[in-house]
């Protein structure tokens, strides 16, 4: 049998980084077969500069907004970037599709192996089939009005079948936000069998939390845009956004909790208080943060706490590129402090769990296959700054 043997200035294991005394062997499909001392490596040993890691998992992505890169300024705030969603998301087949195939194809150069992505419709499906990437799909369905609950739910689950039958393992039905699906709505998907994953974007403005404390705030101008009354059915709930829903969602065994700009202690000692939350994961998307609110999320808050963290890309819409290499990047130029192991742990092994995919990725670990993905591009003592770059290389 024939081998690879991959030495790096570092080798990060998934969990640990090492340093070039280790040698990574896989053999020619890319299936990980040991770490070994480079006294036991013997000849044919690749060696590249910075850090050999695991593929890395973007847990949050639109993958069908990808024609919509650059249509949308900057710090518009989440309401008028909804708004600009809605207005400007339609394009033919032809530019979603070619949009789509361009971008899988770049998060593939940069190093990202595994996809959680929220689909509204089938049109990112036929991407999804090639297999150039493994995907967790993010079925995810909206309607404010208790009157629409139905159908929306009906509407969804047509999307949701049709990914079901290609990925069994890795289909989910989510909701949307608190802010734009109701209690009945979240009663509908609470109750769909075989869920156990799910997902939901999470106080990423702080009207967010406004409109639910107060019911005061930009949300009241998102529905009079659209055209939804929402005055003969919605009544604030005095609680913060995150601490309204976490109830209402009480079936997953795990919850991803996407973007977290605004989340506070007390929505964090609420949800650890909360029986229903079995596994709750803090999903990052830096970049789209700065993007869209020119705020970044209180990372050292989830630090304190001990909370499960990961990292996602958002979409072209509000992100220059789809690429996790870029988001830890900007955590580790925010955030200096944070050990650059933790923030490869995110970005590979918490990823893989988090979408339930570590069988498989995440890490090297005998008999897995988890892309092989080197980081170029170091400060002087083994750090990534803006310069470093990722590239796949297996």
């Amino acid at each position: 049998m024939a081998y690879n043997k991959f030495r790096g200035d570092y080798l990060f294991t998934g969990t640990t980084l090492l340093d070039n005394s280790n040698i990574l062997i896989t053999n020619e499909e890319g299936v990980i077969i040991n770490i070994a001392p480079i006294a036991d490596a013997g000849d044919d040993v690749q060696t590249f500069e910075g850090i050999i890691t695991p593929g890395f998992i973007n847990c949050h992505c639109h993958l069908e907004l990808s024609h919509m890169k650059g249509l949308i300024p900057e710090h518009t705030g989440l309401v008028q970037f909804i708004l600009a969603i809605l207005k400007q998301r339609h394009a033919t087949e032809d530019e979603i599709f070619t949009a789509m195939q361009q971008a899988e194809e770049s998060m593939l150069q940069t190093g990202i192996i595994a996809v959680g992505d929220i689909s509204n419709n089938s049109l990112s499906f036929p991407q999804k089939q090639k297999g150039k990437l493994q995907y967790h799909n993010f079925i995810e369905v909206s309607g404010f009005s208790p009157a629409v609950a139905q159908m929306r739910f009906d509407a969804a689950m047509d999307v949701y079948n049709t990914f079901k039958k290609y990925f069994p393992n890795h289909t989910s039905l989510v909701p949307h936000a608190p802010y734009s699906v109701s209690k009945e709505l979240f009663g509908l998907i609470d109750n769909l069998k075989d869920n156990p994953l799910s997902s939901i974007h999470n106080q990423e403005t702080p009207d967010e939390n406004l409109f639910f404390l107060s019911g005061e705030g930009q949300f009241n101008l998102l529905y009079e845009t659209i055209g939804v009354d929402i005055k003969p059915f919605y009544n604030p709930s005095g609680k913060t956004s995150l601490q309204t829903i976490l109830p209402l969602i009480s079936k997953p065994q795990k919850l991803l909790l996407v973007h977290d700009t605004f989340t506070s202690q007390s929505d964090i000692d609420v949800m650890k208080a909360l029986s229903s939350v079995q596994q709750a994961i803090f999903c990052l998307c830096v970049n789209a943060n700065l993007y869209i609110e020119n705020k970044l999320p209180p990372i050292d808050l989830f630090l304190q706490n001990s909370c499960n963290i990961v990292l996602g890309t958002d979409s072209l819409a509000s992100n220059y590129q789809l690429s996790i290499m870029s988001e830890m990047i900007t955590i580790s130029q925010h955030f200096p402090h944070i050990p650059l192991q933790s923030i490869l742990q995110w970005a590979t092994i918490n990823g893989a769990k988090a979408l339930e995919m570590d069988n498989e990725l995440g890490s090297f670990q005998a008999g897995k296959k988890p892309g092989i993905v080197n980081i170029t591009g170091l400060t002087k003592d083994g750090n990534i700054y803006k310069e470093s770059k990722a590239k796949r290389i297996l």
